[in-house]
């Protein structure tokens, strides 16, 4: 039955004609929360939390309140976060991501981490800000902490999931695929055509067992696209 799945799943990502990509431990090697964390100097405490929201035994919205709540981050300190900390690329993600280009096959980005850190991974990928689902934090008029866009999909549980139903709802995607580490992109299947699980940075093993098709590298997934040939669209 797992063979069978994969093989579908195989041939949905052969003719895929839209991609969602989960970013943290998926396009990047790490968790770009939790690596502000460290930068603000409670990285263990907020790892940890993470850990235990990407198994899925919390809710992703409590998650996420819990650990911004105890970051209590600045303005200024997310500034220079990003100045002194440029995204870490997955191994092959690049090529992977031209592929899909070559291909004329649209490319977003669908995540719970903070649309800011997010944006330089795009540009990096030329993929379109206005393909990046993420979320806002608020700031006050000196730069305090003021909490984060609620209204924002992928800021609580089935985010992910709302996003891909609403591309499927504004375009005529057939063949939508998500591709993620976690517990909350392996939700987004349905209404996702298929789920590819990944595993070169965490393997999360729930995930793999849910997985209709799991790989280990981008690799993979750039040797089985290229199986299928170019179509014009």
């Amino acid at each position: 039955m797992k063979s069978k799945m994969s093989e579908v799943a195989k041939q949905i990502w052969r003719e895929a004609d839209c991609v969602c990509f989960d970013v943290d431990s998926t396009v990047c090697t790490d968790e770009g929360m939790d690596e502000f964390a460290s930068y603000l100097g409670c990285g263990e405490k907020i790892a940890e939390i993470t850990r235990k929201g990407m198994a899925g035994s919390t809710s992703f919205r409590e998650s996420l309140l819990t650990r911004l709540n105890m970051m209590q981050p600045t303005r200024s300190q997310l500034e220079g976060f990003l100045a002194s900390h440029p995204p870490r690329l997955t191994s092959g993600i690049k090529e992977l991501i031209n592929l899909l280009h070559e291909r004329k096959i649209p490319v977003y980005l669908v995540t719970g981490g903070i649309d800011v850190i997010v944006h330089p991974v795009a540009d990096l990928l030329n993929i379109p800000r206005s393909h990046v689902f993420a979320n806002r934090l608020k700031f006050y008029l000196h730069g305090e902490y003021a909490g984060f866009d609620e209204t924002a999909p992928t800021s609580n549980s089935g985010g992910k999931r709302a996003v891909v139903q609403s591309l499927k709802d504004r375009f005529p995607y057939q063949r939508l695929i998500m591709i993620g580490d976690g517990a909350t992109d392996l939700e987004a299947h349905p209404p996702a055509d298929t789920f590819i699980g990944f595993g070169g940075n965490v393997l999360r093993e729930p995930v793999r067992q849910k997985s209709p098709w799991f790989v280990m590298s981008c690799d993979e997934l750039i040797e089985e696209m290229k199986n299928e040939p170019i179509k014009e669209r």
